[in-house]
């Protein structure tokens, strides 16, 4: 493929009921090529149930130095954590 084709990041979701995980990126010249590609190239083996695909100029990422300030206020903040609750008997798939 082109390198002039904009670049798309690929999630690929694995089974139902568990998060896209990034698999990689592809040239494309569109999102529905894109798409095409990216289930060609990673999903070879039927790894997946489910693909998205988002140019990468449209992915905003916070800056790795702003660290402190972006995460520093959840600390204390124990609540958020399932580890902090404790689940009945009758709830075994979590």
């Amino acid at each position: 493929m082109s390198t002039g084709w904009p670049l798309w990041e690929v999630f690929v979701r694995a089974r139902r009921g568990v998060n896209h995980v990034h698999f990689g990126s592809v040239h494309a010249a569109d999102g529905e090529t894109a798409l095409q590609a990216a289930r060609d190239l990673f999903t070879r083996r039927q790894e997946g149930v489910s693909i998205w695909v988002v140019k990468s100029t449209d992915v905003v990422a916070s800056d790795p130095d702003d660290e402190d300030e972006l995460f520093e206020p959840a600390e204390g903040k124990d609540y958020r954590f399932p580890t902090d609750y404790e689940l009945p008997a009758e709830v075994d798939h979590m």
